[in-house]
């Protein structure tokens, strides 16, 4: 009777921290009367009484007597993270910095408002956009041959070129008052999804006008006569735009780029201007061999003063026209032969006037807070897409083919090992579909999430790979075989294309989402480091030590829930819904808990040195990406009326995504360097050990499943891309090849009853002949059979090539003057 005193007075008081954040006092109060009601009961007295009373003396002396707690706490902690805190450069700091947070922080912070993420509109298409879509881009769609653009040309024909600058399509961020589409985040994320679906050229040709670029930093710092003279030609594609950031030797490492502008003045049409001299060398820049314009990122030095004292004046962008006398547009690259334009520029003693700096001379040394400012947002739109656009393509390819394609009489898709490719294709597809929407949601509510956008990149292109690698086992033969005929092969080749770019998946996983998110995010981590960078001692010492008591308060809170929440099973922890979600909710909350916790330790044990570890930052990474991941599955849910019928799709990922949280935590603590903290941990944050699994073989038969014949939830999962049942396209041959399968299957089925079986070696038609002669079927029945059986041929079917036209592409010429660039333009 007395231990389950003890237990319900220890659960009790853990419910109310888990579930409030009082302050030090209350708790105090708290704490004192439950002492005095187990003394009073006679559960609480002798040696033991004095001890917890002397230690809840201790407590209320060294923490509740402000000018003791700063003296003896405070102050050498204070002195304690200015030690250990590593220099953050100025780039760094603009990193940070960048964007704001959003439910990123929610999840983060370790109790999760989920009416916050829940009342986030869902994505909808204004008439306009949905025209668009349903027009010029199924119109574009239906043009784009990918063998021709990746094979023939290595380009796009003249008339998509043609065709996409006369439509719009690289004005689709730029406001109708100068001549663009002014689409929501949601719209441009579905144009580029569909174009991915059918080309990734096309595709990437049309993402960067409206990713990071020219436009997008002209919208947002560029001077009035920059944007009246640029953004209408940008919008018309009369200017083709790039952007150069990256060169042989500053890659990640921004603060290291050894380009330059030198400022200085210098006449100019006949004029002593002041402006800047650049000396550069740029690598990987899509667009560049075709650009009429380019953005240029260098590092602004001020020798002689002549803009004010300083003469580092830092990271700066400028457009330059490619035409500038000492602009060398160089040869092409050739990326994992992708067809899109890209390659190197450099630039020798290239005068620019000071006007051509974005945002005039008062933006000269803001060019890397305004890139990752414009990345935040950027990253969480393009890549995203292709990526979705690719994985849906193969959801609704691989399903078709799975179910048309047989052996030993049986669709191959009904083998339980294909079957476990297939149940990854759909669910991870459904997975990604669901976070590109809740991001461009929030891009359109007005949110700059840096850190959503950074996991939406990593994630969403790391599942693509994962999605089109099954897809290729699922086709076999039929995948690797390239030619007209192959839908997967270029897609395959190319996707390390989109883990390279924009932040590189490695570094984006392993310094940039935790790194940015853990001082984005935090509620006091940021106000102490600013205590630690204060230069006035008493000053800093009172802002660090209001922040330390509401840190600790907090990280009290969050270790409380993470232990009431994991050693309750899930069953205390809050949920927003009943139902077959509900529990999924509940273990979000636990695991947000346990993170958050988990990070405070981390960051307070490690200190500077967290900076350092980078595959505890990656695990970390992995928590809140996948914890990320799974709400936006439960709100598309939501958003899509609860279907009953999509609950497989729902369930695999959540149960996917909850797998991975808790695999990352429990390599944060088998990993954590300090070994008897990380005791500690497995107490807060796996107090019943691990006990989840991954989805089970049932549920993915039932993912499986949906992918094979066409349903609603087919629709849904695929919807977007574009694809068709004409029996003459490269992937609507699947789909009508699937609708014959479909019709000849009952048939099928009913010779096989009756012992009527087609057995290798056959002449089908006379097979078929014979048995309409026998009575055994009849002639429209055997038309269906002989229909389907020429369908199914030609879905599987592979390219082949006589010795003379096997496809080896021609070597590019060695040299490539100016007057073959500006004809490409």
């Amino acid at each position: 009777m007395t231990l389950l005193i003890y237990l319900a007075i220890i659960v009790t008081a853990l419910l109310l921290l888990a579930r409030t954040r009082l302050g030090f006092y209350p708790w105090m109060a708290l704490l004192a009367g439950i002492f005095v009601v187990l003394m009073f009961s006679g559960h609480l007295s002798g040696v033991a009484a004095v001890i917890v009373w002397l230690l809840y003396a201790a407590v209320g002396i060294f923490f509740g007597v402000a000018e003791i707690r700063r003296k003896w706490i405070s102050r050498p902690l204070l002195g304690y993270i200015r030690a250990a805190l590593p220099p953050m450069s100025e780039t760094e700091k603009a990193a940070v910095e960048a964007g704001n947070v959003w439910w990123d922080a929610e999840l983060f912070q370790g109790d999760p408002d989920w009416q916050r993420l829940l009342s986030t509109p869902a994505p909808a298409l204004t008439d306009e956009e949905q025209a668009f879509l349903d027009g010029p881009v199924e119109e574009l769609c239906r043009m784009l041959d990918d063998w021709q653009i990746t094979h023939e040309l290595h380009d796009l024909p003249p008339k998509v070129w043609d065709f996409l600058k006369k439509k719009g399509f690289f004005g689709m961020i730029i406001p109708k008052e100068y001549g663009g589409l002014e689409f929501s985040a949601h719209a441009h994320s579905q144009v580029i999804m569909k174009i991915a679906s059918r080309s990734g050229t096309a595709a990437v040709t049309t993402m960067v006008p409206n990713s990071l670029g020219p436009a997008e930093l002209l919208l947002n710092y560029g001077t009035d006569k920059q944007k009246k003279h640029y953004l209408p030609r940008l919008a018309s594609g009369k200017e083709v735009p790039c952007f150069a950031l990256t060169g042989p030797f500053a890659g990640s490492d921004a603060s290291a780029l050894p380009d330059t502008g030198i400022v200085c003045k210098q006449k100019y049409k006949g004029k002593q201007t002041l402006g800047l001299k650049l000396n550069w060398e740029k690598r990987y820049i899509t667009l560049g061999p075709v650009a009429t314009v380019l953005g240029l990122a260098f590092h602004a030095y001020d020798p002689d003063h002549l803009l004010g004292e300083e003469e580092d004046l830092g990271i700066t962008c400028a457009l330059i026209p490619t035409d500038t006398p000492g602009v060398e547009i160089g040869r092409r690259h050739n990326p994992l032969d992708g067809a899109f334009q890209n390659g190197p520029n450099s630039g020798r003693d290239v005068f620019i006037p000071m006007d051509w700096v974005i945002g005039g001379k008062e933006m000269v040394g803001h060019g890397w807070r305004m890139l990752v400012e414009r990345l935040a947002v950027g990253r969480g739109i393009s890549l995203p897409a292709t990526s979705t656009g690719a994985a849906k393509l193969a959801s609704q390819a691989t399903g078709a083919y799975a179910r048309v394609r047989k052996q030993f009489h049986t669709s191959i898709g009904k083998f339980e090992g294909v079957e476990e490719a297939l149940a990854r294709i759909g669910g991870l597809t459904y997975l990604m579909d669901a976070a590109r929407m809740l991001t461009t949601s929030a891009l359109d509510a007005g949110e700059k999430p840096s850190v959503v956008s950074a996991i939406v990149k990593y994630y969403l292109t790391e599942s693509m790979r994962q999605v089109i690698d099954d897809a290729m086992d699922a086709h076999g033969g039929r995948g690797i075989c390239i030619g007209p005929s192959n839908y997967l092969g270029r897609i395959y080749q190319t996707v390390p294309v989109g883990i390279t770019v924009e932040g590189a998946n490695i570094l984006t996983r392993s310094m940039i989402i935790f790194g940015q998110g853990a001082m984005r995010c935090h509620p006091y981590l940021q106000e102490e480091i600013a205590a630690a960078n204060e230069s006035d001692e008493e000053k800093a010492l009172a802002r660090f030590d209001a922040a330390l008591c509401g840190h600790l308060g907090y990280s009290l809170a969050n270790a409380a829930r993470a232990f009431v929440y994991g050693v309750s099973g899930n069953l205390l922890a809050p949920a927003p819904v009943s139902g077959p979600t509900a529990r999924y909710y509940r273990r979000l909350a636990r695991f947000s808990a346990a993170t958050a916790a988990l990070a405070d330790v981390g960051l307070l044990v490690l200190g500077g040195a967290f900076k350092r570890k980078e595959k505890l930052s990656g695990r970390f990474a992995d928590a809140l990406g996948y914890m990320y991941l799974c709400s936006a599955v439960l709100k598309r849910f939501e958003d899509d009326g609860r279907s009953k019928a999509d609950l497989p799709l729902v369930q695999w990922s959540c149960e996917h995504c909850l797998y991975h949280v808790q695999e990352a935590l429990d390599g944060i603590i088998r990993n954590f360097p300090v070994r008897p903290v990380a005791w500690k941990l497995r107490v807060w944050a796996l107090p019943l050990g691990r006990r989840l699994h991954g989805p089970s073989d049932a549920l993915g038969h039932q993912v499986a499943s949906l992918l094979l014949e066409p349903s609603a939830t087919r629709e849904r999962l695929i919807a977007g891309i574009y694809y068709s049942d004409d029996a003459n396209d490269i992937t609507g041959r699947l789909e009508y090849a699937l609708k014959m399968t479909l019709r000849a299957e009952p048939i099928e089925r009913k010779l096989r009853k009756e012992g009527e079986i087609y057995r290798p070696g056959q002449d089908y038609d006379a097979w078929l002949d014979g048995l309409v002669t026998a009575g055994v079927l009849g002639s429209k029945e055997a038309e269906l059979l002989r229909a389907a059986k020429q369908a199914e041929r030609a879905a599987i079917m592979v390219d082949d090539f006589a010795p003379a036209s096997a496809p080896v592409r021609k070597q590019p010429a060695k040299t490539k003057s100016r007057a073959d660039t500006k004809a490409r333009r």
